[in-house]
């Protein structure tokens, strides 16, 4: 893969991780009781990557007293948000990892052709990891965002089931940090697509169409009808030629007399009658019978 390619793809990568595996948040709520003295007015929640959220946990008031409850929230989205961040990291490494080897090792990326192949392979590869992973990402922060919204957390507040206690939210999470890293990674997905065409140009694959390249239909149909042309052209050609100078009766007889036998010449004939047959000699003999 060229230069110019790896560049977008090294800052794209670190930029995803960056955002996601560097996220931390918190939401904020408030209960009011019936006494104001047993009141909670400032319960934060913090909550961070890899978004393990039933490890989380507060401790509201129960408006009875000083007692307090300890609740946990809900949900594991670690493992999407893990396999995002992996990819992310092992991709930035290959990548600065080939660009090393493009500079430095060139003779021994091209020979043999092993390289551009690994390298298309591979480019393959983590162009379908990084469509999986957003994918992958981007639901499971849709649930963070569901798991997290304070709406849903007052519900889990024993002390808001009340209808004498007043709850409410003083802090919501920020999520344009996230939603980013989703973004980046659809980006990085088609930046690696993108670069396949690239590298497949490398390979010898592409140096095979080249050599011997494929005819569409289409053109194979042209060439057809352009073959026919040409046969007739030139059987109506040799017609024309056959009728504009045919065989003149001079030239054949001159063609005729050309052809002579060879020819002998014969003495002259003997006769001989019937009875005499002792004959020897160069000259043809002629039998006569008497009557």
């Amino acid at each position: 893969m060229c230069m110019p390619h790896r560049l977008p793809i090294d800052i794209f990568a670190v930029c995803a991780f960056a955002t996601c595996g560097g996220y931390s948040g918190h939401l904020r709520v408030r209960v009011e009781c019936l006494d104001k003295s047993q009141s909670n007015l400032s319960i934060t929640i913090n909550f961070a990557y890899p978004f393990r959220l039933q490890q989380v946990h507060f401790k509201p008031t129960l408006c009875e007293g000083n007692r307090q409850e300890t609740i946990f929230m809900v949900g594991d989205y670690s493992s999407s948000a893990q396999f995002f961040v992996t990819v992310a990291v092992v991709a930035f490494l290959y990548s600065l990892l080939a660009t090393v080897v493009y500079i430095y090792y060139q003779n021994k990326y091209r020979e043999g052709n092993r390289g551009p192949l690994v390298d298309f392979v591979v480019t393959v590869l983590f162009a379908f990891m990084w469509l999986v992973s957003s994918c992958a990402w981007a639901k499971a922060l849709s649930d963070v965002k569901s798991a997290t919204d304070p709406t849903q957390v007052l519900l889990l507040i024993s002390a808001c089931r009340r209808p004498a206690n007043r709850c409410s939210a003083s802090h919501h999470p920020v999520w344009s940090e996230l939603n980013t890293s989703v973004a980046f990674g659809f980006v990085n997905f088609i930046l690696w697509a993108g670069n396949i065409w690239f590298v497949f140009k490398e390979t010898g694959w592409y140096k095979t169409g080249q050599r011997y390249p494929m005819r569409s239909a289409s053109e194979r149909r042209a060439n057809g009808m352009s073959q026919r042309l040409c046969s007739q052209n030139s059987f109506d050609q040799s017609g024309d030629s056959f009728y504009q100078h045919p065989y003149s009766q001079g030239s054949f007889n001159q063609s005729m007399g050309s052809l002579r036998l060879p020819q002998t010449s014969l003495g002259q004939p003997i006769i001989i009658s019937q009875g005499d047959v002792t004959h020897k000699g160069p000259n043809p003999i002629i039998f006569v019978n008497d009557i």
